[in-house]
């Protein structure tokens, strides 16, 4: 096919030899099916993220790094400036968190090379060397249900021990390659220790798997995974090689009214400085 003008440079740089054919369209990107040299991969080239709202942006990027004070201060305006490096900083993310996860040992695609808003990476297939499916759009068996599962919460566990949530996991974010499932599309993936919604992020993640899952073995339906893992979690005992039993039972404990009015009281505090540090010097 005629290569798309996002993928030139990529020829030109000779990181691409040739377009075969698209793969995908998303609301956040296209992914392409490429040759390089003697291999065939996966190119993904991101579109502008107008699709998520600014809510969602805020948890996601919550404790992000940015390079410089003058990206921040453009970033927190929403200066077009600001909209560029907060998109070259989400794109970073998944490139980060994929050769991070990579080198954790977790199920994700092989990343090769970031170059001018494409992500270049392993093309996940199945056993027939096409293009793999997502696990959404499998007929699954029970038993084929509760090993996938089992081994995508070791995967969550995993991810987690080496610091990173998906933030987004589910049946449409999974790929049933050739020797099982591949975990894909990590741009919203957060730190585990530095974002106030890690915990959330990390219930509904597991709970997303759980439910779909369960579609197949109602069994799991009852199972308790996401908080018996973050449990472990906060008190150091997690690790790869923890046995999970899904059959968490929280313990009740008394609400600290007042210590939950005081953190509401400091929030807002905090935010009427921020918004004070935010408008124009005056003239």
């Amino acid at each position: 096919m005629k290569t798309p003008p996002r993928l030139q440079s990529l020829v030109d740089e000779g990181l691409i030899d040739t377009v075969v054919r698209q793969l995908m369209s998303g609301k956040e990107a296209l992914a392409y099916v490429v040759r390089c040299g003697d291999e065939t991969r996966c190119a993904k080239v991101y579109k502008e993220a107008t699709n998520r709202s600014f809510r969602q942006a805020v948890d996601y990027t919550e404790n992000r790094k940015v390079k410089n004070t003058r990206q921040a201060r453009a970033m927190a305006k929403g200066t077009k400036f600001g909209r560029q490096a907060q998109e070259a900083a989400w794109q970073s993310a998944e490139v980060n968190a994929l050769y991070r996860l990579a080198a954790a040992g977790v199920r994700v695609p092989t990343p090769y090379n970031f170059h001018d808003g494409v992500l270049l990476m392993e093309l996940v297939t199945d056993a027939q060397g096409d293009a793999a499916p997502r696990i959404n759009d499998v007929e699954l068996t029970a038993d084929e249900a509760r090993t996938h599962h089992a081994f995508l919460l070791r995967e969550v566990v995993r991810m987690l021990c080496a610091g990173v949530i998906h933030g987004d996991l589910s049946e449409f974010n999974v790929l049933l390659g050739a020797d099982g499932p591949v975990i894909i599309d990590l741009p919203q993936a957060v730190d585990a220790a530095g974002n106030n919604h890690a915990q959330r992020m990390l219930l509904r993640d597991v709970g997303n798997l759980r439910n779909f899952f369960g579609r197949f073995a109602p069994e799991l339906l009852r199972t308790n995974f996401g908080a018996e893992i973050w449990d472990l979690f906060q008190r150091g005992l997690l690790s790869t090689e923890t046995v999970l039993t899904g059959a968490f039972t929280r313990e009740e404990r008394a609400v600290d009214l007042g210590g939950v009015l005081r953190e509401v009281d400091d929030a807002r505090a905090e935010d009427a400085a921020r918004r004070l540090r935010m408008q124009p010097a005056p003239r």
